[in-house]
């Protein structure tokens, strides 16, 4: 019923949405007496308002066409170079790339929004490397008859990857899916896995949430994992190819985020009506562009979910060595050559700083050389992977980091 209830709601708002629009072109065209008298531009940027933060959306696409190097402009590909049904791997790459230039599989979140959250981060990367990108599928177009997916099919894909893009990748893990990809690095790493990750970076994840824990936290371990299963899992209706699955819906993730910042982002609303008010339409778009891609959800299979707010936020199975994936324990003590580093954001709301550090204490065969902390100053979780810090002050480390311990670069200067 909560799915059902929901798609109510949302072609209610579709329709509303289209109306406001219409109405709000008609109040700010030069045409309509009220903007006579200065009340039409104000009830249309109100309606304006209204019409985009109640429109319907879908998956954006990532829309990054070229990049500029040393002042030359160069077209970037976009292709999917290997199809799963529960995420493509995609590939980014141009002409302007040299030789030797790395490779770099960034694994997205599976955690309500689109891999194109880190469009930013595959903009800055794909200047000089080659990168891939885990795209992961909305779960509610994904037919029942693909089976299920949960963390060891996480793992499981991030391996196949791995595999795909070859020996000498370097792994960027953004927020969420640091934890799936250390453990299919400390996996690869005891069978010494010849395509096992050169480098590992992690930004802002949650590896042991007993560090500095964060509002998301307190949540996840404010219930037992029975309420998360009776009060947030719904079924999948009959409109989409997944009908009868059972998910975890990305409008109550989105809902949640929503929820723990509501002051902030009314307050983010009411300074795009003053700025369509005042006729500062670029600042008012760039507002809508940031809330395109953030109201922008999709879902994720319920068994996923569940298995991630019990073993990463309520059990902390990673840290404490009791996380199994096939039957295996999964040992961080197996990695000995990947180098790992590990970034957070001093103002991070989401993974509290110490979260991702712990990797490094916990990889314990991995010689100092082979670590690196970075703590980038006055950046919140989003701008660890998005935004002028992130291009400026934090890609740098990341960049050089892979460099240092790029195999095939260390050949050619050996």
């Amino acid at each position: 019923m909560l799915y059902k209830a929901y798609e109510l709601q949302r072609a209610m708002l579709t329709g509303a949405s289209v109306w406001a629009s219409l109405t709000s072109e008609l109040l700010s065209s030069r045409a309509s007496p009220l903007s006579w008298l200065g009340l039409g531009p104000v009830m249309g940027s109100a309606l304006d308002v209204f019409a985009h933060a109640a429109a319907p959306r879908g998956k954006p696409a990532f829309d990054i066409e070229s990049v500029s190097i040393d002042g030359a402009v160069h077209s970037v590909t976009e292709a999917i170079v290997l199809h799963r049904p529960f995420g493509n791997l995609l590939r980014f790459t141009h002409d302007g790339l040299l030789p030797d230039a790395p490779k770099v599989l960034i694994v997205a979140p599976m955690s309500g929004h689109y891999a194109t959250l880190l469009r930013g981060t595959v903009a800055r990367m794909v200047e000089r490397a080659t990168v891939y990108i885990t795209d992961w599928a909305d779960a509610k177009m994904v037919p029942v008859e693909a089976g299920s997916f949960d963390l060891d099919d996480y793992i499981d894909y991030v391996i196949d990857f791995l595999e795909f893009t070859g020996p000498n990748t370097h792994v960027i893990a953004v927020c969420q899916p640091s934890v799936p990809a250390l453990a299919a690095t400390a996996l690869m790493g005891a069978a010494e896995h010849p395509c096992r990750p050169a480098t590992l970076t992690m930004m802002g994840g949650p590896i042991d949430t007993r560090e500095a824990p964060t509002q998301v936290n307190a949540t996840a371990t404010g219930n037992p994992l029975s309420w998360f299963q009776n009060n947030l899992i719904a079924t999948v209706p009959a409109l989409y190819p997944g009908e009868g699955r059972k998910v975890y819906p990305g409008f109550l993730q989105l809902a949640g985020f929503m929820w723990q910042n509501i002051e902030l982002h009314m307050k983010s609303h009411y300074q795009m009506f003053e700025q369509l008010v005042a006729g500062d339409g670029e600042s008012a778009d760039a507002s809508k562009a940031f809330y395109d891609e953030y109201r922008s959800v999709c879902d994720m299979t319920a068994e996923f979910y569940l298995q991630t707010v019990e073993h990463v936020f309520q059990r902390h199975s990673l840290p404490k060595g009791e996380l199994v994936h096939r039957g295996q324990r999964v040992d961080l003590g197996a990695i000995r050559d990947t180098a790992i580093l590990a970034v957070e954001g001093e103002n991070d709301d989401i993974s509290g700083i110490g979260q991702t550090k712990a990797a490094l204490t916990l990889a314990t065969s991995l010689s100092d050389s082979r670590k690196k902390y970075h703590l980038a100053a006055e950046v919140g979780h989003y701008g660890i992977f998005n935004g002028s810090k992130w291009r400026t002050r934090i890609a740098p480390v990341v960049e050089e980091w892979i460099a240092r311990h790029d195999k095939a670069r260390l050949k050619v200067v050996a």
